[in-house]
This record gives structure tokens, sequence and C-alpha cells, in this order.
């Protein structure tokens, strides 16, 4: 008679420093997996702190205190199934990234990380310790190989434990979203199931940790790369996995497979699932916002509608003398097809207030950019003022092309606790409303329909900070601008591969030297949903005072 092992995996969604609460949320799983007479759960890398740690985890009284309660996890989880849970271990003054395998009262074995990433948003290598590669380690009939992470995107970790006697890969992992991210993750265990002809099984995070989201999307792999089961993506499933012991080896029985979403959606549930994951983890409930008549306030309204609810969106228009009508009607359009309460303070009091006050020292000197960005900052300053009454946190609307050259006022529009699109490039932010308009999901929290109104997405963009101000008085057209962007941040070009490609060559210097000389700006910036593998943050940093440019 074939034997079987059946393994539950759960693709959650913990809080960093939140040790308690998510060993009582493996402890609730653990039980589940009892009742349905579970082998093993597995739960993903670092789980029991939350990841990404940071720094936090090199304190060894954090780590020391993450390690207590994996001791008391294993002690209350001794009469059922082994338990596979992420955290750091330390010994011998080193600090080590391991997967603790819990089985019958104690640590079974303690599976310690290879290969510590060192790109993008990972420094792993300031944090832990490599270590050797782990050996697998045996539950019940089985004998598991638990590659972590990034030592599955390597060839060595799993043919040093497949010639060990590993059955089966268990990859537990902290791998967040970009786009285009998870056929790079597919491509890559197919290889390491081809190469070692075993089944692999791989949990990831779900959920939102300051800029990074989790996407989940775990699955299991039969050789020869054949998919048995991919759980959702952004949220939390628990599922199990029966495994047949036949002439060829071990097999994972067919199971669910969930629908993949485009990038379109991907995009936007991560910037939904970073929303409501930054606010909640941060202990609000409520956000609110200036909401212009632009659409970049407008897709921010709603993102947060889906992600809050509606009814826990404020959202503020403060007009001044150059405010059109229009912007007026479309505000409120947007406000009313969302459902949130939209309250109108004019800055046309407290700006005359300002000039007045500054009048004696701007005697003689001519009107320019800084009456303007006095209107930007009285507006930042009154919706402060609102968060702070309310307890609600303020949310800023600046898309990745403002952020990247600068377009936005430092103390003003730039205010905010979080902002939604801070990596969304202002031409996908047109396309983004599009879809949004056509397309509602289940986890959607605001209306279905057309909640951003044609008007909002056609008219030509405008900070309206003086009379008949159009964006492309001072940038190139967005089209154009984003196409350079995209070349000098995302894929690192030099001025002269831009020329190459057909772009004016003042253009990309002078977009060039506003990227280089905002870099102060963005360090002063609120975090945002990380879309990209080039997302300002982690991901590009440079210097604020930086002499270099491209000579070419």
């Amino acid at each position: 008679m074939s034997q079987k092992f059946r393994l539950t995996i759960a693709q959650l969604n913990p809080t960093v420093g939140a040790l308690q609460a998510n060993a009582e949320r493996a402890r609730a799983i653990w039980a589940e997996a009892r009742e349905a007479g579970a082998d093993m759960v597995a739960f993903p890398e670092m789980f029991v702190t939350g990841y990404q740690t940071q720094d936090l985890v090199m304190k060894p009284a954090f780590a020391r205190d993450a390690m207590r309660v994996v001791h008391e996890l294993a002690q209350t989880c001794a009469e059922g199934p082994a338990m596979g849970i992420g955290g750091p271990y330390l010994e011998g003054g080193r600090l080590y990234n391991v997967y603790y395998v819990l089985e019958r009262g104690r640590i079974a074995a303690v599976v310690k990380k290879h290969h510590l990433p060192n790109d993008l948003v990972f420094d792993e290598k300031r944090l832990f310790t490599p270590a050797d590669i782990a050996g697998p380690y045996r539950v019940g009939p089985l004998i598991i190989g638990t590659p972590i992470c990034e030592d599955a995107w390597h060839d060595d970790v799993t043919e040093a434990q497949a010639e060990s006697g590993a059955q089966i890969l268990l990859v537990p992992n902290g791998s967040p979203y970009s786009r285009g991210r998870h056929d790079t993750r597919m491509g890559l265990m197919v290889a390491r199931v081809i190469e070692t002809g075993l089944p692999l099984v791989y949990v990831n995070l779900a959920g939102g940790q300051d800029d990074q989201i989790f996407d989940g999307t775990s699955f299991v792999l039969n050789p020869g790369g054949h998919l048995t089961h991919l759980l959702p993506g952004f949220v939390e499933a628990v599922t199990h996995i029966d495994f047949v012991e036949t002439p060829e080896g071990w097999r994972a029985e067919p199971g669910d497979k969930s629908p993949l979403a485009d990038d379109w959606e991907r995009d936007y549930h991560a910037m939904v699932t970073g929303t409501r994951d930054y606010l909640h983890k941060s202990g609000f409930r409520r956000v609110l916002l200036g909401l212009s008549g632009g659409i970049d306030s407008a897709l921010v309204a709603t993102i947060a509608a889906d992600a809050l609810g509606p009814e826990n969106v404020h959202c503020i228009m403060l007009p001044s003398e150059y405010t059109s009508a229009h912007s007026l009607e479309d505000a409120a359009a947007v406000a009313r097809a969302l459902g949130c309460k939209l309250d109108t303070v004019p800055i046309s009091g407290s700006r005359a207030a300002v000039t007045e006050a500054l009048a004696p020292l701007f005697a003689g000197l001519a009107a320019d950019v800084t009456e303007e960005n006095i209107q930007s900052r009285l507006r930042g300053l009154l919706l402060m003022a609102i968060s702070n009454k309310t307890g609600a946190m303020l949310l800023t609307t600046g898309n990745k092309s403002e952020v990247a050259v600068g377009y936005a006022t430092i103390y003003g529009d730039m205010n905010g606790g979080y902002n939604p699109i801070k990596d969304l490039y202002k031409t996908r932010v047109f396309e983004t409303c599009r879809w949004r308009n056509e397309t509602h999901r289940p986890w959607m929290l605001a209306p279905a329909g057309t909640v951003i109104p044609p008007r909002v997405i056609d008219k030509p963009p405008s900070a309206e900070l003086r009379a008949d101000q159009k964006d492309e008085d001072s940038l190139p057209p967005y089209p154009v601008l984003d196409a350079i962007l995209d070349g000098l941040v995302e894929r690192d070009l030099a001025v002269e591969d831009l020329v190459a490609e057909g772009f004016d060559r003042a253009t990309v210097k002078k977009v060039e030297h506003l990227l280089y000389i905002s870099e102060w700006k963005r360090f002063q910036s609120a975090p945002g949903a990380r879309l990209t593998t080039r997302a300002f943050w982690l991901d590009r940093r440079y210097p604020m005072v930086n002499r270099w440019r491209d000579p070419s």
C-alpha cells in the first residue's frame, strides 16, 4: 500500500514585531491542520518576526525574544503535526535566518539559510551570517529538503539536498511583489524541479509591510515542472497538499489552481493591499486626502476607498482663485461616485494673510514659483491640521513621474504618511483609472462602475497654481517624460543610449538634471507601494548631494 503525507501550507500576512500575534496565528492554523489530518504545516520565511525586519533583527533582545516564542510554539503544538516556521537564530554570537522544524514538543531541526540576497530591497548580508548548505530532515515517512527563499534561486543547495536523500523540496519565502516577478519565480522553480527530479512546494508571504507588498501566489510543482496547486494572489490562503509515494517517487496529487491576474490587476491589488496594511498595521483605520479634481488624487481616493471602505475616506477640496469650476465639479463627482465624505476648505483667506505677512520682505521682488508653493504649503498645513485633529492619516498623491523630477512641493502636496501611487508613472495612472472604471473584484470595497469620470482622465493635467497652468509648461509631455525616466531609472541607460533611441538630447539632459536634483525631496517623501524593481527608496539609493552628470 502506498504511503501518504499531508502537508498544509499557510500563505499568511504577519506583522513585523508582533511576535505573539504571529505565533497565535501559526498556532491556530496548526490546529486546523491537525483537524484536517496533516502530517506537517508549513509557514513562510521569517514568519514569527514578520518580514522584512531590517536592522530590528540585529537587536539581540529582539532575536532572543523571537527564539523564545518559537520554543513556546514547539511546546504548545506538541500533540499533532510537525510545524515548519521561519525566524532568526542566534548561535555563538552569530545571527542566522533559519527555518525551524518543530515536532513532539521540541525543535527537531534548524535549517540555516546559505545564500543571503544583497540586491533590490534585500541586504541580508548586513543582517545575517551565511551558513553551510543544510541537509534534509525527516518528518514521518518523508525526507524533506528546505532551501530558504534565495537558496532556491541557485542550483547548489537544491542539488546538495537531493543528493543527500531529499524526496521533496519545501521552499519558504518572503518574496515581495514586483511587476513580472511571479513568472521569474516560476521559471526558476521549474528549473530546480527539472534539475533534481523532485516535487517542490513554494510557500510565500501575503500582505504589506512598509513599501513592500507580498503577493502570495504560493504553488506546488511535480517533476517535469507540472503545476498542481496555485494559491490566490495577495490574500491569506491555507491549503492541504496530499503527497503519495509512487514507484517513481513522491508526487503531489492535483489540487486547486487559482487564476493568475494580469499585470494591471496585480499592480492595483498591490496598491490596495499596501495601503490597507500600512494603515492597519500602523494603528490607523481612516484616511484623508486633498481631492483636487485631477487624476492623481482621484486614483488615490479610489485606492483608499477600495482598501478601507468609502466611509473611512475623507476628501478635502482646497480651492483658490486658480481652481477651475470643472475641478470643483470633478472632485465632487469622484467623491459622490465613491461614496466618500467631501468637505471644502478655501485657502483664499489664509493665503491673503501669508501674502500680507511676507509683503515687507517681498517688496520689489517679482512673483514667481514662491507664490505657487505657498498655495501648496497652505494646503499641506490645513490637511495636516485636519489629520491631527481627526486621527486620520493623510495620504499624499504624487505619481512616480512627479516624484522622479521633483514636480511637487516639499512640505506642501508632498505632506502625508503614505503614497499609494508613488511607484506608478503618470502614463500608467491614466490606464489604471480606465482599468478600474471597467473592473470590479470582490476585494474592492468601493462601488463598481465609473468611479473616476472620463473628464478627470482626459483633461490636460494641471497643478492649478497660476492662471491657465498646464504640467507641460514645465515638463515634457508625459509619454515622452515617462519613456525617458524608464531609460534613466528602470534601465540605468546613459544619455547617449536614449539619444540613440530617438530622444532629443536637450530634453534627456533636462530630465536627468531634474532627477538628480530632486533626490533630497525623495529622501523626505512618504513611503508608497512598491510595484517595480526600481522603486524610489530601497531599490534605488542615490546620494542627495551629487555633482556628477552623464558626460555623453
